[in-house]
């Protein structure tokens, strides 16, 4: 495997030592080694001959040549460079755009030392003047691996190596995903430490095991202790949970948080509820700790070949701990990774809410076709399955119609087994959750919802049984539908899905101050998970000029040439009492969408009639509110 390029800066005032810390280091790694000071322009060396502090400004040159410096090495070998870097926006402006790993070595060290270092210096162009005002400008990192510079020099070099010999990445939690992402971020070149709990009789050498059997974990370290785990990683750590979501992500943050330092970022993969992880961020800021809610999907062969990765938190966390989110995630169309952080507070988590949301009623959609096809139109598996497959040559292609085409044709002893699989869907929360933020935001999914509700009503399987021997479903006309007209309904009902989806999460922008780039957000799902599709790509695109994509002229079109196929299939389905919530929902919601007067007046009559809620009149603009005594009993 490849190990990725990595950069190593140097940091720290004058006289630290950067420059004879930074050769040795370059020697013992085989990579190339370069001073910061040989890339100061004469000017900026000349005002500091002259004992004339330099400005923001004079620096700014300097340290744009210094990222395209680091820029080029992560490209080519890797390097070492010796630079002060004394604040923070100089560290942000020098890993910019950094693809690759960048390690940042502080060499901490009392001004009286320095002081007498820099007059032992000889033919250098920083005057001795100019040290307190390097003092005074230092903001010390949080992100950096710190080393005393009162430390003889064998001793530093030894820490050093001592760091750089651990890990640089953690991950908690081996279950299916958090295995395959092990494996991932392993196969990509990056320094692993894994860990899974010890129960005795239950899970035990669950890491040991898992680190040997796979060839791409061969120096991996696998722990069962907490602590163990914590310190054989680099500064800043950065510790991956894949673990359940709920009451065991916070038990696991207090296991781990004794063994954390400031400047620490732990990341949670699974589908934790939004609230809790803006909770979780709250919590361990006020520790130091950074903290990333992170949106992962793909499933277990997403996981491990590379899966959709949405990270919302802290934008500091992201700069430390993206580089690999980032190579291990799918790739787009233009080979960029299908990751990018998503926005602040707990927004990776609500877009991945919403994800799953969309997936429910992408689902729930195929299903109903699948309906339609069999007890509608009385077609074999093996027919839906070819009739399906051509579809996959027009937009409607996508990874759920891709799988549902391999789930028709699975046999089992000469028997479709899809004629096995009991008929109760289940669900693990997140369409719900979807729901209800949907309700807070007062935003209307019904296709989502729609989808929610028919898995509810698959699970009342012995209810249904006993309904339908009292509430028998009579085929009423013959089926008047082709694979065309389906597939057309089938596409404006997913369009409708996507755009209530959207509409979602613009409204959480809105109200929770995240700022989405809706765009961004769907080219992240244009591959890697489990909603890819051709719609996605397009849809990213539209996004660029639309927020609301029902608007967008291309997706008019799209109603236009395809309403009628929906209002079909809807009405064949209904005349032959097939339900189809996902289809009928969509419907409706166009008819709603684009319907100038709506009945909601009389509502708002009956609101203010017996509970004297006020309502608004169509003439005022100012946008007063009335009561009305509609009693024509009290107006007698």
């Amino acid at each position: 495997m490849n190990k990725p390029n990595r950069i190593y800066f140097i940091i720290g005032v004058s006289a630290v030592g950067k420059t004879t810390v930074g050769k040795t280091l370059s020697q013992l790694l085989n990579i190339p080694f370069f001073d910061a000071d040989d890339f100061h322009p004469q000017s900026n060396k000349q005002k500091m001959i002259n004992g004339i502090p330099l400005t923001d400004g004079d620096r700014r040159s300097w340290l744009i040549s210094l990222n395209k410096l680091a820029l080029e090495q992560s490209v080519l070998k890797g390097g070492v460079i010796a630079c002060s870097a004394l604040k923070k926006s100089y560290r942000e402006l020098l890993r910019q755009n950094i693809k690759s790993p960048v390690k940042w070595i502080f060499l901490d060290g009392g001004f009286e030392l320095l002081k007498q270092r820099l007059s032992k210096r000889k033919e250098h162009f920083m005057p001795i003047s100019l040290l307190q005002s390097q003092f005074d400008t230092l903001e010390k990192p949080d992100d950096a691996f710190c080393i005393s510079v009162d430390l003889t020099e064998d001793q530093i070099n030894n820490q050093i190596l001592d760091e750089l010999g651990k890990s640089e990445f953690g991950l908690i939690g081996l279950g299916v995903m958090g295995k395959s992402l092990s494996r991932n971020i392993a196969s990509k070149g990056f320094s692993l430490s894994v860990f899974n709990r010890f129960v005795a009789g239950k899970e035990e050498n669950i890491a040991a095991d898992f680190q040997k059997k796979y060839a791409e974990l061969f120096d991996a370290k696998p722990f069962e202790v907490i602590e163990a785990f914590v310190k054989s990683l680099q500064r800043p750590r950065k510790i991956f949970l894949m673990i359940q979501a709920g009451k065991t992500v916070d038990a696991v943050i207090e296991q781990i948080l004794p063994f954390l330092e400031s400047g620490d970022v732990i990341m949670d993969g699974g589908n934790s509820h939004y609230l809790d992880t803006e909770r979780r961020i709250k919590f361990l800021n006020d520790k130091g700790i950074y903290f990333l809610g992170i949106g992962v999907s793909g499933g277990e062969q997403g996981a491990l070949n590379g899966p959709a990765i949405m990270p919302g938190g802290n934008r500091e966390a992201y700069n430390l701990s993206g580089y690999i989110l980032e190579s291990i995630a799918a790739k787009d169309m233009q080979q960029q990774a299908c990751c990018g952080f998503v926005g602040k507070g707990g927004s990776g988590h609500f877009v991945k809410m919403v994800h799953n949301g969309i997936e429910y009623a992408e689902m729930q959609l195929l299903a109903e076709v699948y309906q339609i096809f069999k007890y509608g139109l009385g077609i074999s598996n093996d027919a839906i399955a070819k009739m399906l497959n051509a579809w996959r040559s027009s937009e409607a292609d996508s990874y759920l119609l891709e799988i549902t085409i391999d789930i028709l044709q699975r046999k089992e002893n000469g028997a479709y087994l899809l004629e096995k699989v009991l008929d109760k869907a289940a669900n693990k929360g997140t369409g719900n959750w979807t729901t209800v933020a949907a309700s807070e935001l007062g935003v209307p999914i019904s296709v989502l919802t729609g989808a929610l509700f028919a898995r509810y009503i698959s699970a009342f399987k012995e209810m249904r049984v006993e309904a339908s021997k009292v509430l028998p479903a009579d085929k009423k006309v013959n089926f008047m539908l082709d694979s065309e007209t389906i597939r057309k309904a089938y596409q404006l009902a997913r369009w409708v899905n996507h755009h209530q989806g959207i509409h979602l999460l613009s409204e959480a922008s809105l109200k929770y101050e995240w700022d989405l780039n809706l765009s961004e957000i769907t080219r992240v799902w244009t591959n890697g998970c489990i909603i890819r599709s051709k719609m996605m790509e397009k849809l990213s695109d539209y996004l660029k000029d639309d927020s609301q994509l029902l608007l967008n002229q291309n997706v008019v079109e799209i109603v236009k040439q395809s309403k009628d196929s929906l209002k079909e299939l809807i009405k064949n389905a209904v005349q032959n009492d097939l339900p189809i919530s996902c289809f009928s929902e969509a419907l409706n919601y166009l008819n709603a969408y684009s319907q100038k007067e709506s009945p909601a007046n009389l509502i708002q009559a009956q609101r203010d009639y017996f509970g004297a809620h006020l309502y608004q009149r169509k003439n005022d603009i100012s946008g007063n509110r009335y009561h009305t005594n509609w009693d024509p009993k009290q107006n007698a």
